[in-house]
């Protein structure tokens, strides 16, 4: 390995605050293409009739594609040896570029599947690159930091939401923002610098992969994180037609869509701002504390959204909005941990396959839960996520109270 000479590989902020800031900037920008498909389903059902296994998998092939992508990047080594600046924001704007093609593809054709996996494939050059670039700021108060590109990750993945609930029925302008988005941070990122604790690799070591199974603590927080997973996505994707399913028994569907489309911007939305102070805990009272009261309280939350389900609308807000602020935090806490044991080099290859398995659990639940929900009801799909955080739970007990070795 070899660390990086002061000053070299700069770009023009140097400062620590100023790439912070922009590097979360470019992380919530390139995320934005995330749920771009789901955010505008109910608009493209009503312009051309999609069945629910095609609806499912213009969601679900972003997660497929994001773990081929990760695994590419994990096993070649990419993230440790090439300048990730510059992966970040090649893959930023090439997923930008391919997002555009919605506009003019068949809706829930073949070739709209084909460019949401490779969406997908290219944001595995963004989110697990920036996590490598923003652990190389800091080691005492690394789980704040990547509080940080968490809560940027989360905020992102909330705007298509967000665009589609402005733009009404018009899906295309969503596509069109979520892109300009995407190429904004593809840019944004090469103003950034690289941290004082950045370690390159020479070349990929397999030792890399191995670790993730031979080093207990790394092992822990890997099972901690997929149970995590099980929940996330899911509860991200499908929260918007879960909400406005509940609320149609007490208002005209049109205006159940819509309360749905901000009920779930709202609930991803305040689970980013909760990312920072969690982290700013996890520093203090321990990373594996933190996510295990995280995974308790979004665990209850699931329960208590399906046990009311189609009751009164504000009730169901109340819960979707709790459950979306204790879903995330959690997260960046995972990937704290794995860069806290793993060795600087190897950081960037341990941390991309960490989310290579977690997204690849998520393909099964993002595309069985809307299925699922026609043949079964919302209700119990929602309560089957919650089993998730539970074995989260038990996994990450026998890290409470360990700390990070600092120096």
């Amino acid at each position: 390995m070899t660390p990086l000479p002061a000053g070299a590989g700069r770009y023009a902020a140097s400062s620590k605050t100023a790439s912070v800031l922009l590097l979360v900037l470019a992380e919530m920008a390139g995320m934005s293409l995330w749920f771009v498909s789901a955010a505008i389903l109910p608009d493209m059902v009503r312009e051309a009739g999609v069945s629910a296994t095609r609806q499912a998998l213009l969601s679900s092939s972003v997660q497929a594609g994001f773990v081929l992508g990760a695994l590419v990047v994990s096993i070649s080594g990419i993230a440790d040896r090439l300048d990730p600046r510059r992966v970040f924001a090649a893959s930023a704007l090439l997923a930008a570029a391919i997002n555009l093609s919605l506009l003019i593809l068949p809706i829930g054709g073949n070739a709209a599947i084909a460019a949401r996996f490779a969406t997908g494939a290219l944001l595995a050059g963004v989110y697990p690159i920036g996590m490598k670039i923003i652990v190389g700021w800091g080691l005492r108060d690394r789980g704040f930091l990547v509080g940080l590109l968490v809560a940027a990750l989360t905020l992102g993945s909330s705007m298509p939401y967000f665009a589609a609930f402005l733009g009404g029925a018009d899906w295309r302008l969503t596509v069109m923002a979520a892109s300009a988005l995407a190429g904004l941070g593809g840019l944004l990122v090469l103003a950034t610098g690289l941290g004082p604790h950045h370690v390159r690799a020479l070349r990929f070591e397999p030792s890399a992969i191995r670790l993730a199974w031979t080093n207990r603590e790394i092992r822990y927080a890997y099972c901690g994180y997929f149970g995590h997973m099980w929940e996330l996505f899911s509860m991200w994707a499908w929260i918007g037609a879960a909400s406005a399913a509940s609320f149609s028994f007490s208002m005209a569907a049109e205006d159940a869509q819509s309360l749905g489309k901000l009920t779930a911007f709202l609930a991803i939305a305040l689970g980013a701002i909760f990312c920072v102070p969690a982290g700013w805990a996890a520093d203090r009272v321990g990373k594996a504390e933190v996510t295990i009261v995280a995974m308790a309280v979004s665990g209850l939350a699931g329960l208590l959204t399906a046990a009311t389900f189609g009751g009164a609308p504000a009730i169901t807000i109340a819960l979707v909005l709790l459950w979306g602020i204790s879903v995330i935090p959690d997260s960046a806490q995972f990937s704290a941990i794995v860069a806290d044991k793993a060795p600087p080099h190897l950081a960037g290859s341990l941390l991309t396959f960490q989310t290579a398995i977690g997204f690849a659990l998520t393909i099964l639940t993002v595309q069985m839960t809307p299925v699922a929900a026609q043949a079964f009801g919302w209700p119990p799909v929602l309560a089957a996520l919650a089993a998730g955080p539970f074995l989260g739970i038990a996994a990450m007990w026998p890290l409470r109270r360990t700390r990070a070795k600092e120096s």
